[in-house]
């Protein structure tokens, strides 16, 4: 049976869709060209927030949602209006914030969307240099703990490299949110164990979206490159990964050139084919 047209494509943006130095090429900007010209829908997801996103993204990117903090939210790229969000309840913050005090992790806890490039932290590691440099990264837009508000969007603890065990021991206790891996995207190394609302994830954020839509999941394809992307990976019809991507996820799916070589627009020439 033929397979049903690819109508929506989920891509994420640090080290997939984007270079290393965090822009973007022009073979990546043409193929993204290509898809809208077609009509075919883009949904950039990515664990960035909408701030940070919106310091790499120029306001004119051919995209139409961006998919924010690995799913808390949706916003409509031309509009910039939000359309979909998730937060945290007072009670959840309270019970998660035990168990990282337990494990003595530095942690940071955001604000609601769309405020959630601001955050209050705390450190107990002094030697945790990533999560130093997230603080300086930013500055203007983080304090030390004083209080917890009604909601939040999302915690982020940073463990060294190496912290698998740690990240596996928490990630069972924190079983009542939803619980995400990813790999830091400052130093490449250091475990971030990001805690976001049940129900969220890049995942079920294109679920949501496709429903909206009206667009079934056997038209849809993704790209991705870390661990924060295997619920979409795995939710989509079609799915592939950088070359730059763990070990792990280029076991399990299909693996194109790296993020330095154009593979988004390898992607697209593949499924679509566009010049022939």
């Amino acid at each position: 049976m033929k397979r049903k047209k690819i109508m929506i494509v989920f891509t994420d943006l640090d080290r997939t869709l984007l270079r290393d130095d965090n822009t973007l090429s022009k073979g990546n900007f043409e193929a993204l060209k290509k898809l809208k010209n077609k009509k075919i829908i883009i949904a950039v997801a990515t664990g960035r927030n909408i701030f940070s996103a919106q310091r790499v993204l120029p306001d004119n990117l051919p995209i139409d949602f961006l998919i924010f903090s690995s799913g808390v939210g949706i916003i409509n790229w031309k509009t910039k209006n939000i359309i979909n969000e998730n937060h945290l309840i007072k009670e959840e913050v309270k019970k998660t914030l035990k168990i990282f005090l337990k494990h003595k992790v530095d942690f940071m806890l955001h604000e609601p969307v769309p405020e959630n490039h601001r955050f209050q932290y705390k450190r107990i590691n002094k030697n945790n240099t990533d999560f130093k440099r997230r603080i300086k990264l930013y500055k203007l837009f983080a304090n030390p703990i004083k209080h917890i508000n009604q909601q939040a969007s999302q915690f982020i603890a940073i463990l060294k490299p190496g912290s698998d065990r740690k990240f596996e021991e928490i990630k069972n206790e924190i079983n009542f949110l939803k619980v995400i891996r990813a790999t830091s995207p400052l130093d490449h190394k250091s475990i971030w164990l990001e805690v976001f609302p049940n129900g969220v994830s890049k995942g079920h954020s294109a679920e949501w979206l496709c429903k909206r839509l009206g667009i079934e999941q056997i038209q849809t394809l993704s790209i991705g490159n870390d661990f924060n992307d295997i619920d979409l990976l795995e939710w989509t019809v079609k799915s592939y990964v950088v070359e730059n991507s763990p070990q792990e996820l280029k076991v399990k799916f299909e693996v194109v050139k790296s993020n330095e070589e154009d593979g988004f627009a390898e992607v697209v020439e593949k499924e679509f084919n566009f010049d022939s």
